[in-house]
Order: C-alpha cells, then structure tokens, then sequence
C-alpha cells in the first residue's frame, strides 16, 4: 500500500473510532497510525481538513452502493414503498453518523462535483422515483429526484431548526419516518 492509501485508511479508522468527536483526530495521530511523517500528509492533502473531506467522501461512497443493493430487501414493495424505504434508511444513516454526513453534504455544496456523493445518491434514488411516476418526462424525474435529495440534505442540516419552528424531532425514528413519507408524497404529488 502506498503511502497515501495508508494516510487514508488510517484517518477513516480513526474516524470511525471518534466520529462524535472528529476535531480531536490529530495530524499526528494520522502520521503515526499510518506510520508516515507529517510532511507526507501536508503534500498530500495540504490540510486536515481536506484529508477528512476526502475520507468521508470515500466513506460515505461505500454508503451509497449499498443504496444500489436495495432491489433484494425490497421485494414485493410497490415502487413507492421502496423510495419510502430507501428514504428511511438514508435518514437513518445520516443522523446515525451525524458528524460524517455533516462535512460530507457541506463537503458537496462548497465544492460540488459531478460524482460527489450528493450526485450518488441522486443517481441512486432517480429509478425509483421514476417507477413512482412513469407518466413523468424524463427532465421532470430528474428535476423532482434532486428536490427529494435537496430537501432530505436540508431537513438534516436544519433539524434543530424544524423541531423548534415545526416541533418535528427528526432525531425521533417515528417522526423522521413519518415526516419523509409526506414529504414524498407531496413532491411525487401523490
């Protein structure tokens, strides 16, 4: 493994290990868990910042192929069910890991890239809400899946926001379920 493969293994491992507290991940901790000097890092990545973007980009890539695997748990749904489905299980991954999802869709927004992760997940999701409205021309479909992922990205960064203006707890299973089911059915007009 190269030197900048291991930089990165090293820094997901620790991400993974501190995710609710990633600001105490030292340049140091990286370099010796690596076992690389700190310059390597500097050339490679210039910041830490940059290093963690990076490693949650590639984390959160891994998330968003197993989206595409959804087909097997979802047998027998209707196409509706298993955007619903994979609605929940998107939501339930970024407040799981709030931290990661945080810098991954500020990650996206600042820097926006033709196969980020937002762009993943709006590839993932754009069959499923195309067999929800196959009367649909195919730029609508597309308008309408980018919508669906801005408002969950949304809604997720501004949770604090929506439970003190809406007194919707998206932190609560139940209401986050129940408010991404509506909101699905009010952007597929259902």
């Amino acid at each position: 493994m190269n030197g900048k493969e291991a930089i990165i293994e090293a820094t997901i491992s620790l991400i993974h290990e501190k995710e609710d507290h990633m600001e105490e991940i030292t340049m140091r901790e990286i370099s010796k868990r690596a076992g690389v000097g700190l310059g390597l890092i500097n050339y490679h990545f210039e910041s830490k910042e940059t290093l963690i973007e990076v490693c949650v980009e590639r984390i959160i890539n891994g998330i968003v192929d197993q989206f595409r695997g959804i087909e097997e748990r979802t047998k027998g749904y209707t196409p509706f069910e298993k955007l619903d489905y994979l609605g929940n299980m998107t939501l339930t991954f970024l407040f799981e890991h709030q931290a990661v999802s945080k810098i991954s869709m500020l990650s996206d927004m600042r820097f926006p890239k033709e196969n980020d992760n937002t762009q993943r997940t709006l590839q993932a999701y754009l069959p499923l809400v195309a067999q929800c409205r196959p009367d649909w021309e195919e730029e609508k479909t597309a308008q309408m899946t980018f919508y669906l992922i801005s408002c969950m990205q949304s809604a997720f960064l501004r949770h604090e926001t929506l439970k003190k203006t809406q007194g919707i707890n998206l932190e609560d299973a139940q209401e986050r379920k129940a408010f991404h089911t509506k909101m699905l059915k009010n952007i597929l007009g259902l």
